[in-house]
């Protein structure tokens, strides 16, 4: 059973970075595409961006194109998203989930994800 654990979440001022990570246990991530989602106060959760199995291929909502960077390190069955500079409306609860997948590109659609790590909360504030 695929088991995934958010890290690296804070408090950080606007303009600043975060990396966060998705550790796996359980299961390698070699097969599998990985989706981070968000969950502000009052929002619905929604996608911010994934990555492919196969060719790493990535994907991510307009919102945070050219500021947030998705990685994976099979190696290390981790997979990463990097903040840089982070606003206000980036506060929110981040999840990562994974979709076994084999050959079909990533997408965020939240009921294609099987296993969802707890969170972790990053909050963007001066």
């Amino acid at each position: 059973q695929l088991q995934l654990v958010e890290s690296g979440g804070g408090l950080v001022q606007p303009g600043e970075s975060l990396r966060l990570s998705c550790t796996a246990s359980g299961s390698t991530l070699d097969n599998y595409n990985i989706g981070w989602f968000r969950r502000s106060p009052g929002k619905e959760r929604e996608g911010v961006s994934c990555i492919s199995s196969g060719n790493g291929s990535t994907y991510y909502v307009d919102s945070v194109k050219g500021r947030f960077t998705i990685s994976r390190d099979n190696a290390k069955n981790t997979v990463y998203l990097q903040m840089n500079s982070l606003k206000p409306e980036d506060t929110a609860v981040y999840y990562c989930a994974a979709e076994y997948e084999l050959f079909r590109l990533c997408v965020l659609s939240r009921g294609l994800y099987d296993y969802w790590g707890q969170g972790t909360q990053v909050t963007v504030s001066s």
